[in-house]
């Protein structure tokens, strides 16, 4: 028999590419932690999941094994169907979740933060734009009627405008005061618009937001950030030499990308040593507000 027509004489071979059981694993776990799943939901028998994504059952009893390694699925067997964990909505913290990127780790605890009825998040940062592009999330959550706080509390501390800020700045020739300029631009921006999406909500569905910002008088190594006086996520600003075009001219300068800083999660229900480091955190950041810190202005 010639090989093209050997698929005829068998069963139709589906013409959709064949998608590896990481990739599987990965729409799965989509689902779960949009709510598309339901924690306590039955999965689809692995035949219906093989029958959609276009694999062997194999592939989908891998993905699945995945899932329930990361305590998303319980029961997962050649027998039944597996089901939701209770807790997959939520992801883990403390010991159990693994150091992320600020980009990767930060959006779906911000979000977890928002399921309390009074949101409590404090924030020490360089710019806030690893916090304004998280809060994103959750904001879409509020919309869409899945989540509804009935306070939200925001306090961030950025380096004020009047300092010679540490980083960024030029490797070596160039004007320091032009760096300044951008980021100031930058930080303002990003201190507006985070400001103005949350206090939004005040007249789209009646919660009580207050946002506060204060300048520290120096340029902070670290960035922290604190959840509903539970969790403290904590990441070093690590310097690298770069490129950056400030007005039509490349410059040589040394700077973070904060939005690739590894967060490390602690809970403080964690055990000992997390929650001294969740209750340090909170008399460390409240220290800075209510004493050396000033007012912030992000201008116009």
């Amino acid at each position: 028999m010639e090989p093209e027509h050997a698929a005829a004489a068998g069963r139709k071979k589906s013409q959709r590419p064949q998608r590896s059981h990481r990739e599987v694993a990965d729409e799965l776990r989509s689902r779960i932690r949009s709510g598309l799943l339901r924690p306590g939901q039955r999965m689809p028998t692995q035949a219906e999941l093989a029958d959609e994504f276009g694999v062997e059952r194999g592939a989908v009893r891998q993905a699945l094994r995945i899932l329930q390694s990361e305590h998303l699925l319980t029961d997962v067997s050649k027998g039944s169907p597996a089901t939701v964990a209770r807790h997959a909505g939520r992801p883990p913290a403390g010991p159990q979740a693994p150091p992320q990127p600020t980009m990767v780790a930060l959006a779906p605890r911000i979000s977890a933060a928002f399921a309390a009825p009074h949101v409590e998040i404090d924030a020490l940062c360089l710019t806030a734009v690893s916090l304004t592009l998280a809060m994103g999330e959750p904001l879409r959550e509020i919309h869409a009627g899945r989540i509804e706080p009935a306070k939200v509390d925001v306090r961030v501390l950025l380096p004020s405008s009047r300092i010679e800020l540490a980083f960024p700045t030029p490797v070596e020739g160039a004007d320091p005061n032009r760096l300044h300029r951008r980021w100031l631009a930058h930080r303002n921006a990003q201190g507006q618009v985070l400001r103005h999406n949350l206090l939004a909500l005040r007249s789209t569905h009646g919660i009580d937001v207050h946002v506060s910002f204060r300048a520290l008088p120096f340029t902070p190594p670290v960035k922290l950030y604190l959840l509903n006086g539970a969790e403290a996520l904590f990441a070093y600003y690590t310097l690298s030499r770069r490129e950056a075009e400030i007005d039509q001219e490349h410059l040589q300068l040394y700077d973070a990308e904060g939005t690739r800083s590894v967060l490390f999660p602690f809970a403080q229900e964690a055990g000992l040593r997390d929650t001294t480091f969740v209750e340090q955190s909170h008399l460390w950041f409240n220290a800075l507000w209510e004493t050396i810190s000033s007012e912030l202005d992000l201008g116009v």
